[in-house]
């Protein structure tokens, strides 16, 4: 994606100019597009600027989204929650084999163990495959079943080369059948869920995961630091209020 964000810099430029210039000048294209061959930092600048810019439409649509959304977002019944009573909300939009999700899971059980005040809600999006929903089927039927949510999303979050059987042992160490899981009216109903978060997430200008959202603020990838001080400055407008 990068690589053609690159390419495609380069190319538009050089047609710009040229496209400016009358037909002695048409080698000022081939001179600008050397020196942006010459100084790459230019083109890195330029695709960071570009991601920046989208970044930021994305959290005003998201922002302007957020009021309609707010109760599917955060109070969803078939969600699981971590510290229900809390006052602070956390929504994470994640994957169990998003190497991003993987990365930020630790800090996230951290954020829950030391938050009491914190309200978690894990909204399950699996976007690499089958084995990512045959992982997220198991933790909707764990918390169904009122089982340790936490405790399998902590396991399978630290199994490396996550495959079904992978998930199919952790589930059943959780008490769940994962054939039951995948399969019938259960497996009809958790894809309904599935493809519910994935709707929301469309309306949120949600991309990519993790996601997290804090009130109004969206924190796209593992940026743990940036969910902390979102949660911190939550944390002071509710003891202003």
């Amino acid at each position: 994606m990068i690589r053609r964000t690159i390419c495609t810099l380069v190319t538009v430029a050089s047609f710009l100019v040229a496209g400016c210039s009358r037909a002695e000048d048409a080698d000022f294209g081939s001179k600008v597009r050397a020196y942006l061959l010459a100084h790459p930092e230019v083109i890195e600048e330029a695709v960071q600027k570009l991601q920046e810019n989208k970044d930021a439409q994305a959290a005003l649509k998201a922002k302007a989204a957020l009021k309609d959304e707010r109760q599917s977002l955060e109070r969803d019944p078939r969600d699981f929650v971590a510290h229900p009573d809390g006052k602070i909300t956390v929504t994470e939009f994640y994957d169990y084999r998003c190497p991003h999700c993987i990365n930020a899971a630790p800090a996230v059980l951290k954020i829950i163990n030391e938050n009491p005040d914190v309200r978690f809600v894990f909204k399950e999006m699996p976007i690499f495959g089958e084995i990512s929903e045959h992982a997220a089927r198991c933790a909707i039927a764990i918390k169904a079943a009122g089982g340790n949510y936490l405790g399998f999303y902590k396991a399978v979050m630290e199994t490396r080369g996550l495959d079904n059987d992978a998930v199919d042992k952790i589930a059943k160490s959780y008490g769940v059948d994962p054939a039951r899981a995948n399969s019938g009216p259960f497996r009809t109903a958790a894809d309904a869920q599935l493809t519910d978060a994935h709707k929301l997430a469309n309306a949120l200008s949600i991309e990519g995961t993790p996601t997290f959202i804090i009130g109004d603020t969206l924190v796209p990838g593992e940026d743990m630091e940036a969910v902390k001080t979102a949660i911190a400055k939550a944390r002071a407008g509710e003891k202003k209020s």
